[in-house]
């Protein structure tokens, strides 16, 4: 690890905002970092070495945040959200049920021992993907409400479940250390939730503004590597360190200013660090010599669209079935775990990728859709030109 590589991956990094620029292309910022990432790692040019440990400590590290920020994406504190749980969770649980089967299918398919992976990835959802979108296109009314809170339902419940399921023959100790850090999450909750009402926080918060400490971000720090090494001691993945932790902070409420401190952290060094370390350490001419990888890839992306889109059963309007279905904090998680703990077949790690970014293309076309019957006034979006906005 050297300052050469540090600068080769901010530069490269640089890719993901020139691919974003472009507002009508609506492609997230991961995708060029990724794709960065490829070109100058294992499968490219080898200027970044992915297995270097200090490298991949940073990656952790950035990893950790990018959890902590999708947890505190989750809207607990929203009322209007609270109104619409009934008919999210019935939707993201017959979205479950046909993920079950489609993965079940899926697995027999290709020969793998992978369907409890396969049925969690295809009935996962992102909070951190989805509900900036929804915001960014100011979509409005009870429709939005309802995928809101189908989407941080399937998301919560994948994310519990991925260290389960992706390493089977440790389900035990996984679970054991999944409720160890939920249940630290939780004792964290409480003590935060205090601090706030006794007006702590807040004078912590106009010392550190005074005096330019940055105590704030120093003590979340100190708590998201606390909560990662719980995780790693107890077997469990640092993914569910950080959402954990993000969950709690955002159901007692993320002070602004540490909100732009994290994102100046998370998104402006290592947030891109993960992601081009991710992408350097994908084998992407594995897809190219094992087209079997390739064929996964597509029959995940298009059985999560299919999965999500169920929810036109239950009367979700199509398109906003269609955006559910976005995912990226967890394939990239099963990805990343799976390569770090060689539970993936050669090129398994990039179909997931290729199944993700097939979710998201989808789901961005659905955007544009729901966001023209909005200003259209069409039928065909219920409750399009009324109701609280969702939150971001």
């Amino acid at each position: 690890m050297t300052f050469q590589t540090l600068a080769i991956i901010s530069l490269v990094g640089l890719l993901g905002p020139l691919l974003a620029t472009p507002q009508r292309w609506r492609v997230p910022v991961m995708l060029g970092e990724l794709l960065a990432g490829i070109l100058v790692g294992h499968t490219g040019l080898g200027l970044v070495d992915s297995s270097d440990p200090t490298l991949t400590l940073l990656a952790d590290v950035g990893f950790a945040l990018i959890m902590f920020v999708a947890g505190t994406h989750v809207p607990v504190r929203d009322t209007g959200i609270r109104s619409a749980l009934g008919k999210g969770t019935a939707r993201a649980g017959l979205a479950a049920v046909i993920a079950i089967v489609l993965g079940v299918a899926t697995a027999v398919l290709f020969g793998t021992s992978h369907a409890p992976l396969y049925a969690v990835l295809l009935a996962s959802s992102s909070a951190a993907l989805v509900l900036p979108v929804i915001d960014s296109l100011k979509l409005t009314g009870p429709s939005v409400l309802q995928v809101t809170a189908q989407v941080a339902i399937a998301d919560v419940a994948a994310i519990v479940a991925l260290p389960i399921v992706i390493d089977p023959a440790n389900a035990g100790s996984a679970a054991l250390g999944a409720t160890a850090v939920a249940a630290s999450a939780v004792l964290l909750y409480l003590v935060l939730s205090r601090l706030e009402r006794n007006g702590a926080r807040l004078r912590l918060h106009r010392v550190s503004e005074d005096r330019k400490f940055a105590l704030e971000l120093r003590v979340q720090l100190t708590i998201l590597f606390a909560f990662a090494a719980l995780a790693v001691v107890s077997h469990v993945s640092i993914m569910l360190a950080g959402f954990s932790f993000g969950l709690a902070v955002a159901m007692v409420g993320e002070p602004r200013r540490l909100a732009r401190q994290l994102f100046a952290i998370a998104d402006g060094f290592l947030g891109p660090l993960f992601y081009v370390w991710l992408g350097a350490s994908l084998n992407v001419l594995d897809l190219l010599t094992r087209p079997g990888m390739i064929l996964l890839g597509l029959v995940l992306g298009l059985g999560a669209v299919v999965a999500h889109a169920s929810a036109r059963l239950l009367g979700l309007p199509l398109p906003y079935g269609l955006l559910a279905a976005a995912q990226l904090g967890v394939p990239v998680a099963a990805a990343t775990i799976g390569t770090q703990l060689n539970l993936l077949a050669p090129g398994e790690a990039a179909a997931l990728i290729l199944g993700a970014l097939i979710t998201i293309g989808v789901a961005t076309v659905a955007a544009g859709v729901a966001s023209r019957r909005q200003a259209g006034g069409s039928p065909a979006a219920p409750g399009a030109s009324a109701g609280p906005a969702a939150p971001a």
